[in-house]
């Protein structure tokens, strides 16, 4: 029924409607899809558009479609059009009221996905703002150089204003500032983390790597890039007449993500950074911001995701840098070139996540399953024996834990301690110089003296 004097009750799914994707409102049918009817139609669409007039504002573009069944039942569908002027708020006691779809709710906008309302009714996007800092007040070498290794050519004042970039009186956009060397836009930072184990329950302490990233976003994407480079393995597998390599990760699907995190990610947000950790079965690439047009990514079919660029300058000049492509192919680049990599299944694709103000990419560590099947147990047993090797003869002197992790090239520091180094002082070859306090910081190992064989 249409409930006239609890019109908040659907009036807020117009003003959501209008704000995002548009959509439609039945009315006469019940939540199970049983046709109850309308008593009076024609008096349900006056009232319907009387108050939205007087509680929708800017007035959106609606449409009645009114439909009877064969059994003599009414029933009035009300099409809200997807507005251009927005945001649409809903109005009533004094306040005003912008509301946004997550799933089958309407809910009032976050201030971040308000601004973007704004912005979106004025025709702008947050990278072409202008800023209170002037082009000559920045250095720009590492953009210029990365630009003329890419084009072989050199960037001048015009090509900055050209790229929106700079205005013609020599302020940056924000778009511009993140290209500065030292960028000081406190949010465009990159954390970090690799984590041991499958969670982050033992804490930042317990980390194997991480590290913070702040600076250009060129930068920022080169050194998100390496991190996960340097915490992850290639593993191979023998043949009969060759060997397999085995990366844990697609290399270029990770790319893929970095850049989308850094290109689409919400800059408006203060407080706010995108976060790189990575776990031993997975990597999770974390952005501010959901998807531009208020959509889940769960909800769409991989194949039919929309391009909408939220920054548009910036991704315009990732595909300058031959970083990205131009046709927002993103998503089915990440899951094509993880699909190349040997060992690929379905239940090993790539994972897409988002939530009205927050976008997650999961990729799926390849080689997390090796390590418990059989077919891998006896290269790894080869493979232990001759860390054991390598850890005696580098613990003549006694070493710390992480430099021995750093010896043997491991990136977990739980497999380190259960698979080397519990085995090792089991069998007694392998010391503690501080037995006494087996956690502590200071603790170090040494070869035993009697320890010498293999």
């Amino acid at each position: 029924m249409l409930e006239a004097r609890k019109s908040k009750s659907w009036l807020k799914s117009v003003s959501a409607f209008a704000n995002e994707r548009g959509g439609g409102l039945i009315f006469g049918m019940a939540d199970d899809k049983t046709v109850i009817g309308l008593a009076d139609i024609k008096t349900d669409i006056d009232i319907i558009s009387k108050q939205i007039k007087e509680r929708i504002t800017p007035l959106p573009t609606v449409d009645f479609r009114a439909y009877r069944t064969d059994d003599g039942r009414d029933i009035l569908i009300v099409e809200v059009e997807a507005g251009s002027e927005t945001p649409y708020y809903y109005s009533a006691d004094g306040s005003l009221i912008a509301y946004i779809r997550v799933g089958s709710d309407s809910i009032p906008a976050p201030p971040n996905r308000l601004r973007e309302l704004v912005l979106k009714g004025r025709n702008l996007t947050f990278d072409v703002l202008t800023t209170e800092y002037r082009h000559s007040d920045l250095s720009f070498n590492i953009f210029e150089a990365e630009f003329k290794k890419v084009t072989r050519k050199v960037l001048t004042l015009k090509e900055y204003i050209s790229f929106g970039l700079s205005r013609t009186d020599g302020t940056l956009t924000y778009a511009g500032l993140l290209f500065a060397d030292d960028c000081p836009l406190l949010q465009s930072r990159v954390f970090c983390t690799h984590w041991d184990g499958l969670d982050k329950s033992g804490g930042i302490d317990d980390a194997v790597d991480t590290k913070e990233f702040e600076g250009d976003i060129i930068s920022l994407l080169k050194n998100s890039h390496s991190f996960v480079r340097l915490n992850s393995k290639v593993r191979w597998k023998k043949m009969s007449d060759h060997r397999v390599n085995k990366p844990d990760y697609a290399d270029r699907a990770v790319f893929e993500a970095l850049a989308n995190a850094l290109m689409h990610r919400d800059y408006s947000v203060v407080g706010s950074e995108v976060h790189v950790d990575m776990y031993d079965d997975r990597l999770d690439i974390y952005s501010p911001g959901g998807m531009p047009d208020g959509s889940l990514i769960q909800d769409w079919n991989i194949e039919d995701v929309p391009s909408i660029r939220r920054n548009p300058i910036i991704a315009d000049i990732f595909h300058r840098l031959d970083y990205v492509e131009r046709q927002g192919s993103g998503i089915k680049k990440i899951r094509n070139e993880t699909s190349y990599l040997n060992g690929y299944t379905e239940e090993l694709a790539p994972k897409f996540l988002s939530a009205p103000t927050a976008f997650h990419v999961i990729l799926k560590n390849m080689n997390y399953s090796l390590d418990s099947t059989s077919e891998q147990a006896g290269e790894q047993a080869g493979e232990q024996g001759e860390k054991f090797k390598k850890v005696l003869a580098y613990c003549e002197t006694a070493k710390a834990r992480n430099d021995i992790q750093r010896h043997l090239g491991i990136s977990s520091r739980r497999f380190l301690a259960e698979n080397i180094l519990k085995p090792l002082l089991e069998s007694g070859r392998l010391m503690m110089t501080m037995p006494e306090k087996p956690n502590s910081p200071n603790q170090k190992y040494v070869r035993a003296k009697d320890g010498g064989g293999d």
